[in-house]
């Protein structure tokens, strides 16, 4: 996307831990650097997951399925154990490819929220990755092997406004950039325009729960 709204429908069913979640894409206006225009609705995701609590520590596993437009369908899990306890909630997730983009993708986060007025909070949170691809085909470095390298880090700011007992508004500020060389030249290599390695983007969640 650029310069452009998107719109990200989701939905979660959720019972005693397990829960069934469905997301969706929709660019008002795809960007593509040959200007040949892609569907609107983009992505559609499907996520399985089960998630408890041993001590301290949540723990979940799942299942992804990403129905994609411009790229290959591929297939997911993932296992991740959050600290919700300490102070800045450390949150380590893995993410294992299998189908059409095979390697591992891990997440390193830490996030804190700060009262504002009533309800109202001020939520802060940073995240690092590694990415570890398993062919060159995947993703490679630029000495055409396959890519192992930190990948990105996001910064993000936000606020959370509970509106009643069901809607919450959610505003939120994101950075993301390249956390290494082979990381930059990645990212470039992968965007539209070729010479992008950061992003910031934001937008607006609003979301109801019963």
């Amino acid at each position: 996307s650029k310069d452009s709204i998107v719109v990200q429908p989701s939905m979660t069913v959720a019972y005693k831990g397990f829960s069934a979640n469905l997301w969706g894409n929709l660019d008002t206006d795809p960007y593509s650097a040959t200007m040949n225009q892609t569907n609107n609705w983009n992505e559609t995701d499907l996520t399985l997951a089960y998630g408890w609590e041993m001590g301290p520590v949540a723990l979940s596993v799942g299942y992804i399925y990403y129905a994609l437009d411009a790229a290959k369908d591929s297939q997911e899990f993932f296992a991740s154990a959050a600290l919700s306890s300490l102070l800045l909630k450390p949150t380590l997730a893995v993410y294992r490819d299998t189908d059409a983009f095979p390697g591992w993708y891990t997440t390193l986060g830490i996030s804190h929220s700060f009262p504002v007025q009533g309800d109202i909070t001020l939520d802060l949170g940073a995240q690092v990755s590694y990415l570890k691809a398993d062919e060159a085909s995947t993703f490679a470095d630029t000495d055409g092997s396959a890519y192992s390298n930190f990948h990105d880090g996001v910064l993000s700011v936000g606020l959370t406004v509970p509106v009643n007992k069901y809607f919450t508004v959610i505003p939120k500020l994101n950075y993301t950039f390249a956390l290494s060389g082979d990381a930059r030249d990645l990212m470039r290599r992968s965007s539209k325009d070729g010479n992008d390695d950061d992003f910031i983007y934001g937008g607006v969640s609003v979301s109801m729960a019963f």
